[in-house]
This record gives structure tokens, C-alpha cells and sequence, in this order.
């Protein structure tokens, strides 16, 4: 049988969970044996008994009776870079077992290093390729997802007037007007939301592509600038602008955040520094009392002063750095994560051949979403069955 191993997270903040009592069934289905360390799913509002219910084995954290490390073929986490630093358990895993979840792994050589020390193999979500198979696992796009309509929840609660159109015995409120920086996941997401609250929602991103998507949604596009080279994408993810396209779009936006009362920032290209699309300069033509909310914030973000998980005011606008917001819609933030990661280990699990024998977990790295999120090896370059039957 595959050991599946749901550890409590141990990164300060982190309300999700990897695994739900709905995806503890999912997997027992496919022949895994799916142990949760008690209190694990307690802050995303999944108790021990939901999950002793769905057949997982609950095992303690920490203390006498936590062996299940070195039984463990396979551990699921979500932020499991902090889990590497966090939790010395780790060291009684056995050789070759595997790691699943969030690891920052661009330019992270150390935590590989260690990786590899420790003689583990780890998979990076956020490696995952975005192609059509790989959909049910794409653990951004979830997230990205909520976090785009938490943004404008954030947003809505903090403006100093109302969102949509009302007509009133003292006359007409005219709606909101709101402005997203990307069309991304995260940023479709706001587009939808605001308009479902009853905004005039405009939307400016580096890829023209992007315009389709975007007027689908009730969305009005703003062109990027006419420059010879535009910004395209690549494996799905928005491609590095040039500095002379991010500084002419930067003069187009300055006319659109003075009309803007909110604005949602989403711009963001794995592995670099979040492009800064809104200078101080630009804050001063805002109107006071409207709103910025920087989802990009943990990666230098998208607006000039934003600071991660505080609000900042500057030049009478309120500055939301926004970087952990799945972690506030943590009940489904998680359901979707846990779906993400099943369907990544069902992918990677061989059925058991006979009744009574156990699945069995063969990484083949020839496969296009093995080979993709890959961020650490221990083992043969050819298929590596780990747990149950050979």
C-alpha cells in the first residue's frame, strides 16, 4: 500500500490543509492508506473525527506514537518548503519517499541541496506545466482564484462609497469604477466579482490576447501600449515586459487610476521580482479615499509602498498589501488544494492489480508533469515504483 502522510503545517499564518476528509475517501479508493496528524485541518474547519470518519488513520504530531514519518511513502503538504525547515521529522523519512506541495523552488538551491540530503523526492507545485491534462492540479489557478475575489471583497469593505449604481429619494449613486492590473486567473476573478457587485470594471494587461477573455466577462480592455515588442506568454504564464513597455504602460494607467476607486493588482511572472506598475507618482493623481489591493505584495508587488499583510496609507489612498488571502477562505481554499494534490497522486498511482494488494506510486520521468515540477531526485532516471507491490 502507498503511505500518504498529512502533516499539520507548521508555517506561521497557514490555515489550509492538503488533504480534506472528502479526498482522504478519494485516495483510500485507489489503494492508499492515508494517515492525518491530529489538529491538522482544525483551522480550515475539518475536524479529527470528519477525517477518522473518511478512513484516515490519525496519528499524533509530535511525541510518543509519532512513527508514522518513517512509514510515510509519500507527504503532503501545503507549504512544504517550511515544513523542510520547520519539521526535523522529515529526517525519519524513509529514502526516495516524496514530497508534494509548495516549495518556492526558483533560485531556492539550498532548500534542494537539502532536499537531496536527505534523499527525497520532491515535486514544486508551482512547476506544474499548465497543459490540459495537468488542469486538475494546477494548485495556482485555485489559489489565484480565490485570492482574485477576496481582493475585491478587501477592496469593497475598505472604499469610502458604494460599489454598485443605486437610485435613492435623494438622488442617483453612480457605481464604482474599478480598475485590475492583469487578466490572469487571479484577475479574471476580480473582473467577475466586481461586476457581480456592480462596478464598471477596466482591465489593462501586456498581452492583447488577454482582450477576448476579459469583454466575455463584461469587462472593458484597455489596450497595451503600441510598442514593436509586446509581452506575450509562455507555458501559460505572462512573459517578462521590457522596461520601455512597463514605462509607457505606466503613462497610460496614470489617466486610469485617476477615475479608478479600487484597484486589484494581480501582475506576476514566476520566479522574478512582481513588475512595479504603479509608481508614487502615480498614486497622486488617485482620488483620495480610494483603494489599492497588491496581491503580487510578496513579490516586490505591483504598487509603489505596499507592504505584505498591513495596510498602508499614501497620499490619502489606502494601500493593501494582500498576501495570504486563500489562507482567509481557508475551508474551500483548502477543498481545492486537497482536489489539486489528489489528482496529482492519482496520476502518479498504479492501481492495485489484484483485490488484496496495494497501489503503487511510479514516478515516470519521461511524463511531461512528472519531468515539469521535478525539484528534487533520489533514485533511478527510469520509472521509480515507491510503496506496495512492485
Amino acid at each position: 500500500m502507498v503511505r500518504v502522510l498529512v502533516p499539520r503545517e507548521c508555517f506561521p499564518g497557514e490555515t489550509r490543509v492538503a488533504a480534506t476528509p472528502e479526498t482522504v475517501r478519494r485516495l483510500a479508493a485507489k489503494g492508499c492508506v492515508v494517515s492525518v496528524e491530529r489538529g491538522a485541518g482544525q483551522a480550515s474547519g475539518y475536524d479529527d473525527a470528519a477525517y477518522g470518519d473518511a478512513g484516515a488513520e490519525l496519528v499524533e504530531a509530535k511525541g510518543a506514537g509519532a512513527d508514522h514519518w518513517s512509514r510515510a511513502d509519500v507527504v503532503m503538504a501545503v507549504q512544504a518548503a517550511a515544513l523542510v525547515r520547520g519539521r526535523p521529522e522529515l529526517n525519519s523519512l524513509p529514502a526516495g519517499a516524496v514530497l508534494l506541495g509548495l516549495l518556492e523552488p526558483h533560485g531556492n538551491d539550498d532548500l534542494k541541496r537539502q532536499l537531496e540530503s536527505l534523499q527525497l523526492t520532491a515535486l514544486a507545485l508551482e512547476l506544474l506545466p499548465r497543459i490540459s491534462r495537468a488542469q486538475a492540479m494546477d494548485v495556482l489557478s485555485s489559489q489565484a482564484n480565490i485570492a482574485g475575489y477576496k481582493a475585491v471583497l478587501l477592496a469593497s469593505a475598505a472604499l469610502d462609497r458604494y460599489v454598485p449604481m443605486l437610485m435613492t429619494a435623494a438622488g442617483t449613486i453612480q457605481p464604482a469604477r474599478a480598475l485590475i492590473l492583469g487578466a490572469g486567473v487571479a484577475g479574471l476573478q476580480a473582473l467577475a466579482t466586481a461586476r457581480r457587485l456592480g462596478a464598471v470594471v477596466y482591465v489593462s494587461d501586456v498581452r492583447p490576447a488577454a482582450k477576448e477573455q476579459v469583454e466575455s466577462l463584461g469587462g472593458r480592455f484597455i489596450e497595451p501600449p503600441e510598442l514593436d515588442q509586446k509581452p506575450g506568454e509562455t507555458g501559460g504564464y505572462a512573459q517578462q515586459a521590457t522596461e520601455a513597455f512597463l514605462a509607457e504602460q505606466r503613462r497610460q494607467l496614470t489617466e486610469q487610476l485617476a477615475l479608478a476607486d479600487m484597484v486589484i493588482c494581480t501582475a506576476q511572472v514566476p520566479g522574478r521580482p512582481a513588475p512595479r506598475l504603479i509608481d508614487d507618482a502615480m498614486l497622486q493623481h488617485m482620488r483620495p479615499g480610494s483603494v489599492v489591493v497588491d496581491l503580487a505584495v510578496a513579490q516586490g508587488g505591483n504598487c509603489e509602498g505596499s507592504e505584505p499583510g498591513t495596510t498602508v496609507w499614501r497620499h490619502g489612498v489606502q494601500l493593501i498589501g494582500a498576501d495570504a488571502l486563500p489562507c482567509t477562505v481557508a475551508n474551500h481554499a483548502s477543498a481545492l488544494y486537497a482536489r489539486n494534490l489528489a489528482a496529482l497522486l492519482e496520476h502518479l498511482i498504479t492501481a492495485p492489480a489484484e483485490p488484496d494488494t496495494g497501489a503503487v506510486l511510479r514516478l515516470d520521468l519521461e511524463d511531461p508533469i512528472v519531468a515539469g515540477c521535478l525539484f528534487s531526485h533520489h533514485g533511478s532516471p527510469a520509472p521509480v515504483a515507491v510503496g506496495g507491490a512492485a
